[in-house]
């Protein structure tokens, strides 16, 4: 078999890219980690004599995985001394696409590396066992305990009702409405009783370094902001789906962006997840 030209090898990873991407950031929560792993990906595919690959899409659905597993290794240790709540950083959609939604990813980050990876490659791409089991090198039985480990801990994360399109972003547009108004009543109409709040500032910018838990303390927070914003404003940008949950993004007073992303039960808003660290928001300017 005649070895394919360079420019004919990357036109072939190309269209796999996307698909690539997606299962580095369900595994990173990183952008800029998922763009060095995926083109970390695509120099070993160069490397490669790919007459000895039968299935290309395998192959570095293959190279992908062990490559973010490494990197999980060393940002765990970063995690450790990470300040404040982390928030993986904001991947904004038009539509609610999104497989994992922030809330899952949540929980994947209390998982084993390897049981994340069992998880996603076969509860939420598709993967037989035998294939995941080649992918993290382990036989396919330790798979299917490790995606069963997994599944019983992300159970309870998964949306039992599904909020409809429009009324989700519905509800963002009335929450950014009533927070910058400072319309507390308008404000404590959309929020359940035991609400949380979580804001990623990275210590970069002010976040609150626990996350907020209950009605009250929320609203306090909010009527914090409130006075705040008063003399300082804030604009809407756009609003849409983030890590597949209704919310928005905001041009702050600061000159920064911010996101805020809402996990809606019934109607009404469970959780309010912000991102103001910098740095996980540079791929959106």
């Amino acid at each position: 078999m005649t070895e394919a030209a360079p420019e004919d090898t990357a036109a072939g990873f190309g269209p796999l890219r996307p698909k690539l991407m997606r299962v580095a950031y369900r595994m990173l929560g990183s952008v800029t980690d998922v763009e060095d792993v995926v083109q970390e990906a695509f120099i070993r595919w160069m490397g490669t004599d790919r007459s000895q690959v039968r299935e290309p899409e395998a192959f570095l659905r293959r190279t992908v995985t062990r490559l973010c597993l490494d990197q999980l290794k060393s940002a765990r240790r970063q995690r450790e001394t990470y300040i404040g709540p982390w928030l993986p950083e904001p991947i904004v959609e038009e539509d609610d696409l999104e497989d994992v939604t922030l809330p899952l990813m949540l929980v994947l980050e209390r998982l084993s590396p390897l049981e994340r990876a069992a998880f996603l490659l076969h509860d939420v791409f598709g993967l037989e066992f035998e294939e995941v089991a080649t992918a993290i090198e382990r036989d396919s039985a330790a798979c299917r305990q490790l995606a069963a480990r997994a599944r019983a801990h992300v159970r309870q994360a998964r949306p039992r009702f599904k909020v409809e399109k429009q009324r989700g972003l519905e509800i963002a547009e009335a929450f950014f409405t009533a927070s910058r108004s400072g319309d507390m009543q308008a404000l404590g109409a959309l929020l359940t009783e035991d609400v949380s709040a979580h804001a990623d500032g990275g210590g970069k910018r002010p976040a609150a370094m626990q996350p907020l838990l209950g009605f009250d303390a929320v609203m306090k927070q909010y009527e914090q902001v409130a006075v705040w914003l008063r003399e300082n404003g804030s604009t809407l940008v756009r609003v849409g789906f983030i890590n597949g949950l209704p919310g928005f993004i905001t041009l702050e007073a600061d000159g920064e962006l911010q996101t805020t992303a809402l996990d809606i039960e019934g109607g009404k808003i469970a959780a309010i997840y912000v991102m103001r660290n910098p740095d996980k928001l540079r791929h959106l300017h």
